[in-house]
């Protein structure tokens, strides 16, 4: 009986995980195209320690009127890598990146997160993922890497180089967020993460702003609330508590759904060009996604 019942609620956070990280996933797919149309106005470094730092104050409110304890010294660490991964890392490079590349070839590259999330899922959560689960997680990437080198990537290497050390970093700061949303929560660990990074991000805030705001647009200043309230504060509450629920390595791969998603905002608002390779590409990560859900992934 307690076993039918403890399996019951291990099924329950699963569908409770593939939930929240499906919500998660929609709201990231706007940080693409959201962090080009700030670029377009302001500097990529303005744009990443603003969106920390509108995100952190948000953040302190919210642990202030919650009044949640404070992490304890151990997870200290853990917070740091999240910060260097999730707040820093991966807003600053994939910012740089687009400077070089359109959003549209950038989202490409986020169908390697999947892979990354799931391989330090393994190092740093301790999950044991069914073995054929890593043939639809290696076939998935391969797709999206493969199209974008026979796209020509030394049209820009910069911008490509940038976008994958940016992958590297997020996936470490995505299992790491994971783990320790198991002990603090997932909305406390990536609050605790932007407040840990206010003595950095106000500061550069101040002064990295432009010296006048004369020509910058309404769509760089909407570009940049987006991914500052959403992408960097409220997708993270449910994409940690997804992970959490559902397992990193598992709920990992909705990412590869991220791409899709984006490709249809990059052309309804930035009118970028959207190939039929893109759509055929995404169409066939999208069948790897729904087979590696139906692996059981195991943790340690």
């Amino acid at each position: 009986m307690s076993n039918t019942i403890s399996s019951n609620k291990t099924e329950q956070d699963q569908v409770k995980g593939w939930i929240n990280g499906f919500i998660a996933v929609l709201v990231f797919s706007g940080s693409m195209p959201a962090t080009k149309a700030a670029v377009l106005g302001l500097s990529p470094f303005f744009v990443t320690v603003t969106r920390g730092g509108i995100a952190g104050l948000l953040a302190l409110c919210a642990l202030l009127l919650f009044k949640e304890k404070r992490p304890q010294k151990s997870q200290l660490v853990s917070l740091v890598i999240v910060v260097t991964g999730a707040v820093i890392g991966f807003p600053l490079l994939s910012a740089l990146a687009l400077q070089y590349i359109t959003s549209a070839h950038s989202l490409v590259f986020m169908g390697m997160l999947p892979l990354t999330t799931a391989i330090f899922g393994v190092i740093r959560g301790g999950e044991r993922p069914h073995p054929v689960f890593w043939i639809f997680a290696v076939l998935g990437s391969l797709l999206v890497i493969g199209y974008a080198v026979s796209q020509g990537l030394a049209a820009s290497p910069i911008g490509d180089i940038l976008m994958l050390i940016s992958i590297v970093l997020c996936g470490l700061g995505y299992a790491e967020g994971a783990k320790l949303s198991r002990e603090l929560g997932g909305w406390q660990v990536i609050s605790w993460a932007l407040v840990l990074s206010l003595p950095l991000t106000i500061p550069l805030m101040v002064m990295l702003r432009p010296v006048s705001f004369v020509n910058v647009g309404t769509g760089a200043w909407l570009g940049l609330a987006y991914v500052s309230v959403f992408s960097m504060l409220i997708g993270f509450v449910f994409w940690y508590r997804g992970l959490a629920q559902g397992g990193i390595a598992a709920v990992g791969q909705l990412q590869l759904l991220q791409p899709f998603f984006g490709l249809v905002l990059a052309a309804y608002l930035l009118h970028e060009q959207v190939s039929m390779g893109m759509i055929g590409i995404t169409v066939c990560v999208i069948l790897c996604v729904a087979g590696s859900k139906k692996l059981a992934v195991q943790r340690r």
